[in-house]
């Protein structure tokens, strides 16, 4: 059957949970194109903040990477907008001169962030905060200036303010209203909340109406209606957002606040839909979650022709954590002669309760510090239960009875996902689910927010009892239940030979699992039995299928073997000339000394690599990548050692490892460390006579120091110990899990105990020799035959950049 062409414009949440949803109502229907503004996969912008804060990073809110769109044979161009829609020919357009015509289209374009019109808002050191560029806008101010202003006092601005704390800066938050939040929250709350945040250390200006950005070309202050001032290196702009709808209008698509759509998402025009913040449903225009993932189910189902009574509109609730305080409103939150309000202020805890009830009935509620009722609350607003059926139940609840207990299976638990209790109930008894990670694999509750992860464990206790333990080891991913060490004992006393055989004999719930545990499955299977399993490229994920990182713009990175930093002129002028012939954007030197081109085509990656007759340095495996070296004692006068020869010998001996993660090395040839051995997975330091190993060490967002691991005498020593410490972090290691998270799991004292035995230590090397063996430069075979590199090719659908 031919498959209908399926067009998104727009790579955020609401889209691509619509094309979620229709992927498991007809998973084989459609040839589905995405384009996204921005470089990036799919991604939560919810959790933008923890960015920004420092929490986490951009791949951990990452929701589908680029596996995912492969896996579903989804062509994503990232950093490409569509800039005009034929609606009579279907055809959309884009910025990058390309053209695709469509049977259904979605427009999922978002909102911009509201930028008040001041004088000054042009200069340099002003920002919103909506997105991922914004984000790095305020990592680099806070590098080189201490004083931010936020104009915004709601949800936003203080998750700004948050994370500019976090980054060393101060921070004045400015809001015209007098009270923080007042949008969500009453007067009592939004003071609570001022008076924890500002012991965390933001200042607030209320009552303030900015009427100017000083400065001349870069800002320095800002002015009030009042004549006062306060200086400021950046100002920050969270002031709300608006409907991206200038696509829309100007392809001639009906257009009000949002794009105008009906209860099954689509506008006037036929085969055109809108989803999400750009879209105006009877009237609103919705900015949290739960609503635009509503929409997606129900636009799906139209797509897919499964009929229903549509999107009928949604109650609306936050619940949220603003910089760790849980907070959560619904519904009617501000008094008047009509209502009557239950109050609860525990000022000592920090928890306030206040709870509507107009004619009998709940209407709204605010909750602070404590807002495990927010979701029960919320499904008596929808229900339109009198306050009686709240606190009788409290009552209950008082008597010994827990909150688990008291709500019923159709209450919502997670409001972004629509996922009630008896969702997650039925999915733990059915699918053995033990964790909140398999639950929100399984059933998407938690997926979102987070906010409700902790009731979501209340139920995992509460339905499990004394088999629920909160250390519970985490499965390999939400397809089982299985852990690494279960899985890979299962492996091993059943003789699996393939990612299929391993799915079905072990129960695996998805049959084709998912991005996460195909390729754990393929090293797992690779690390047991490396002289007779044949690795699956198409496990692998994208990067190591092509031999080439993917960057920001869909072009790709090559990066040739240099064995300890070290080149010649023949190479070099190969490199020269590759770079010549194929029009590289950039040639940039790495943070391991190897040479790197920048901004290369898909297409032209088999020929480069011909051309290069060079192997690969790997600068995209999960493996052994680099071993970083200092000039050594035969040109440095503080040198000891011979590091360039020790790294080479390294280099070549384990060249094409593959690992549980990305494995670097250095080696050092004096204690002041040019090399940074300090900060490897494996570093080598060179004194007088003597080699220092380190080991567990990590550069990157979580810095680590190595732990010294032992000191040895000759060459060959360092290289059975290296051996040894590779062989038994790939045989214990969980896949994804970098040797400093390994080791201090298991702990260096244990490492160095196991190490310590040279019998085991040889049984280690004589394993890590047989994987050495089998090891070849993947280019040498796949080369040799055009056909298996067009096909290499052909099943990757990250896109080609445009020359």
């Amino acid at each position: 059957m031919l498959k209908r062409k399926l067009i998104l414009i727009g790579n955020g949440m609401a889209g691509i949970r619509t094309i979620e949803e229709i992927l498991k109502l007809d998973p084989d229907g459609f040839d589905i194109t995405v384009f996204g503004s921005e470089p990036h996969p799919n991604y939560n912008r919810i959790q933008l903040s923890k960015v920004l804060q420092g929490d986490t990073t951009v791949a951990d809110i990452t929701l589908n990477d680029w596996n995912w769109y492969e896996s579903n044979n989804i062509r994503l161009y990232p950093g490409e907008s569509v800039i005009n829609i034929d609606t009579k020919k279907q055809i959309v357009y884009t910025d990058k001169d390309r053209e695709e015509p469509y049977d259904k289209l979605i427009i999922a374009t978002g909102s911009n962030p509201f930028m008040l019109p001041l004088p000054g808002a042009d200069k340099q050191g002003v920002t919103a905060f909506r997105d991922i560029k914004d984000c790095e806008t305020m990592l680099q101010y806070s590098k080189k200036y201490k004083k931010a202003a936020v104009i915004g006092g709601g949800l936003l601005g203080l998750e700004a303010a948050r994370g500019l704390l976090n980054l060393g800066m101060k921070v004045d938050v400015i809001h015209i209203n007098e009270y923080i939040m007042d949008r969500q929250l009453d007067r009592e709350a939004g003071k609570l909340l001022q008076k924890e945040l500002e012991n965390q250390g933001m200042n607030f200006l209320l009552n303030k109406q900015t009427t100017e950005i000083i400065g001349k070309k870069q800002v320095t202050g800002l002015r009030f209606k009042t004549g006062e001032k306060i200086a400021a290196d950046l100002v920050v702009m969270a002031v709300g957002i608006k409907p991206n709808v200038a696509l829309a209008e100007e392809s001639g698509i009906p257009v009000n606040r949002g794009i105008v759509v009906n209860d099954y998402m689509e506008t006037e025009i036929p085969n055109i839909f809108a989803v999400g913040e750009c879209a105006e449903h009877r009237g609103m225009v919705y900015g949290l979650v739960a609503p635009l993932y509503q929409q997606g189910e129900a636009l799906a189902k139209r797509i897919c022709s499964v009929y229903d009574e549509g999107y009928k509109g949604s109650v609306l609730s936050s619940q949220l954590k603003v910089s760790g305080v849980d907070v959560f409103s619904t519904g009617k939150i501000r008094e008047d002669e009509n209502t009557k309000a239950i109050k609860m202020l525990d000022d000592w805890n920090g928890i306030y309760k206040k709870i509507m009830i107009e004619q009998g009935k709940i209407t709204g509620a605010v909750l602070f510090g404590n807002t495990k009722e927010g979701n029960r609350l919320l499904n008596l607003i929808k229900n339109g239960a009198n306050i009686e059926e709240y606190t009788e139940s409290n009552q209950t609840e008082e008597s010994g009875a827990s909150l688990v207990a008291q709500m019923t299976d159709d209450e919502v638990v997670c409001g972004c996902n629509g996922v009630t209790k008896g969702n997650i109930v039925s999915a733990i008894n059915n699918d053995g689910l033990t964790t909140v990670e398999q639950v929100k694999g399984c059933t998407n509750a938690s997926r979102s927010c987070g906010s409700c992860k902790s009731l979501v464990a209340d139920i995992l206790e509460f339905t499990l009892g004394d088999k629920y333990s909160e250390d519970h080891k985490e499965s390999i991913c939400a397809c089982t239940t299985l852990t690494r060490d279960e899985v890979v004992n299962e492996i091993r006393e059943k003789h699996l030979t393939h990612t299929r055989e391993v799915m079905n004999v072990l129960g695996w719930k998805n049959d084709d699992g998912c991005s996460k545990c195909r390729p754990a499955l393929n090293y797992y299977l690779g690390m047991l039995n490396p002289t007779e399993y044949k690795d699956e490229r198409e496990s692998r994920f994208v990067n190591e299928r092509l031999h080439a990182n993917i960057q920001n713009n869909g072009t790709f990175s090559v990066i040739p073997r240099m064995y300890g930093g070290v080149t010649n002129a023949d190479d070099l002028r190969k490199i020269a000339d590759v770079a010549d012939k194929y029009k590289v954007k950039m040639i940039k030197l790495t943070g391991g000394q190897r040479i790197n081109l920048l901004g290369v085509q898909k297409q032209d990656l088999p020929s480069i690599w011909a051309e290069l007759g060079m192997p690969s340095g790997h600068g995209y495996a999960k493996g052994l990548r680099t071993v970083k070296t200092c000039v050594g004692a035969d040109f440095c006068r503080f040198g000891t050692q011979d590091s360039v020869g020790m790294g080479i010998e390294l280099e070549k001996k384990f060249e094409g490892l593959n690992g549980p993660h990305k494995i670097k090395m250095a080696v050092s040839a004096c204690p002041r460390n040019c090399a940074e051995s300090g900060i490897k997975d494996v570093g080598v330091v060179g004194l007088d006579g003597v080699w220092e190993l380190y080991v567990g060490g990590n550069a990157g967002t979580d810095l680590r120091e190595g732990d010294l691991f032992v000191k040895v005498k000759t060459k060959a020593e360092v290289l059975e110990w290296t051996g040894a410490f590779l062989q038994y972090y790939r045989e214990t290691a969980n896949y994804l899990e970098r040797t400093s998270v390994w080791v201090g799991r298991l702990g260096i004292d244990h490492v160095k105990e196991k190490l310590e035995d040279k019998g085991f230590r040889d049984e280690l090397n004589k394993r890590m020799d047989i994987t050495l063996a089998t090891v070849q430069e993947p280019w040498s075979e796949t080369l040799k035959d055009e056909n298996l590199v067009k096909r290499l090719y052909e099943t990757v659908n990250v896109p080609v950049a445009s020359k």
